[in-house]
């Protein structure tokens, strides 16, 4: 059993998950391009409510960031605890995320779970396909009527949890291949957020671009280079499969390397896929 754990500002998005260097906590939303400020408003007007938000993008768009966005605009006060269902046992699936009561496994001391720690606040499922479809039932159920069931114990338990859940794949398309909870999808579909590809929305990449290099100079207190307008265009041109994440790699490698007060094409670790 895993050890459970809580877990002026531009118009600024970058990648979704820990592994980046950059602590997702601390972004804010890079906002640029006209697709991104049209998503920036369908965000604000729904994270003061509470229903349901599914946020579709590929790996990398910045998926988390806009669900700790939402968190953010509603003013709830308990925390946001992030989960990436890909990483749940599937053994386990229900007692991680419901809680189960003390003496339920050996040597077990009881725990809450991803909805208790999230109660009151906000709790955010990465890759929402990847549960198991005899779990999504019962997810469903615990949504629906507000309370959780925790594993051993004998009445359910009250909880106040906005949903935010995120997926890289076409879950109407998991649905009609029978892999995905019809209802379940219809209940958190009742908000949608779709999260364009970087290639999509080409009037961030610059700006994104310039933010990771002034976050990077300023945490390795170098001071900040001029992006050539050479690799400008190599940055503008390339099709970013990585999306956001790879932008910030790619910069960050670029500061790592450059040697004068310019980054230029050569710098850039642009990989041709």
């Amino acid at each position: 059993m895993s050890v459970f754990q809580a877990g002026q500002e531009p118009l600024l998005t970058f990648s979704d998950t820990e592994r980046s260097p950059l602590s997702i906590r601390a972004r804010a939303l890079v906002f640029i391009d006209p697709r991104s400020l049209q998503l920036r408003q369908d965000l604000e007007r729904l994270a003061p409510t509470n229903v349901p938000v599914l946020i579709r993008g590929e790996t990398g768009t910045g998926k988390e960031l806009l669900a700790r966005h939402l968190h953010k605009g509603s003013n709830r006060a308990g925390l946001f605890v992030s989960v990436n269902c890909g990483a749940i046992s599937p053994r386990h699936a229900e007692a991680e995320l419901f809680g189960y009561t003390a003496g339920t496994y050996a040597s077990a001391a009881g725990r809450t779970g991803w909805f208790g720690s999230a109660n009151g606040g906000t709790l955010y499922l990465d890759e929402i396909g990847d549960l198991p479809l005899g779990l999504q039932a019962t997810l469903l159920s615990a949504l629906e009527n507000h309370e959780v069931t925790r594993v051993g114990a004998q009445h359910p338990t009250p909880l106040d949890v906005r949903l935010v859940v995120a997926s890289s794949i076409d879950l109407s398309l998991a649905v009609a291949a029978g892999k995905f909870n019809a209802r379940l999808f219809r209940y958190l579909n009742e908000g949608h957020l779709a999260l364009p590809a970087l290639r999509q929305r080409p009037g961030d990449i610059l700006p994104l671009a310039e933010y990771f290099l002034g976050i990077y100079c300023q945490r390795l207190d170098l001071a900040v280079p001029v992006i050539s307008a050479e690799a400008q265009a190599q940055l503008e041109r390339h099709p970013w499969p990585g999306n956001t994440r790879e932008l910030e790699n790619v910069v960050h490698f670029a500061l790592l390397v450059c040697e004068s007060d310019q980054i230029l094409p050569e710098h850039l670790n642009l990989l041709q896929l």
